[in-house]
């Protein structure tokens, strides 16, 4: 019952209270529970308006980023999702519990076993998680949904290359604070518009393009 009050309070305070208003992305994470992905010495924080330490330097998304996150994707049943950066699989269980087929890149073997763990726990054991950088491996195409979990400090254009058309993709850019959320659709085979969301800050993801020091 005090699990239950916790995840109603983070709902209402954080996430609402951020204009997460879709209904869906609200029912989704009621019924994603967040504690079975967080750290277990850090359990007592699963539902707080927190940066939950992982490995590597690396944090969970605020629950309240999460809703964004969702609420600008707008997944349905059966849309292909890719997820980067999963971390211990908290979005994609998100986007498994709104009826997409999740497909989840995480760079970390402990974090990627952990994962899948947790989203079997959790009843999203058919969420696929593969171990491998992003900038390193064949992630896919033609996908409806993306959700790059880790900021770009510069923008990359192959995360949008690899939507279907009419797809939208969620990212962070921004090498300084603070970043911006942004969300790109593809509209046609060689274009795509973008939007900004908000301003935010978050990890980047390991790995992606930095701007180049200048030197004397």
């Amino acid at each position: 019952m005090q699990t239950e009050f916790a995840r109603a309070q983070m709902i209402t305070q954080q996430v609402r209270a951020w204009d997460v208003l879709d209904e869906r992305v609200l029912d989704a994470m009621r019924r994603t529970p967040r504690e079975f992905f967080v750290p277990e010495k850090y359990v007592d924080l699963a539902f707080a308006d927190a940066d939950i330490p992982l490995i590597a330097g690396q944090h969970m998304l605020p629950p309240k980023i999460v809703g964004r996150l969702l609420q600008a994707l707008n997944a349905a049943p059966g849309m292909r999702a890719l997820v980067v950066g999963c971390g211990t699989g908290y979005v994609p269980a998100c986007l498994s519990a709104m009826g997409a087929s999740v497909r989840a890149i995480e760079i970390h073997a402990e974090l990627a076993q952990a994962a899948r763990r947790n989203l079997k726990r959790a009843g999203f054991g058919q969420v696929d998680v593969v171990t491998g950088d992003t900038f390193n491996l064949d992630m896919g195409s033609d996908y409806a949904l993306i959700a790059v979990c880790g900021a770009l400090p510069l923008y990359d254009e192959r995360f949008a290359r690899a939507l279907a058309v009419g797809g939208r993709l969620f990212v962070v850019v921004g090498a300084a604070l603070p970043q911006e959320a942004m969300l790109t659709t593809r509209t046609g085979a060689d274009s795509w518009d973008s939007a900004g969301l908000f301003e935010t800050s978050i990890d980047a993801l390991e790995n992606a393009r930095r701007p180049e020091r200048f030197t004397f």
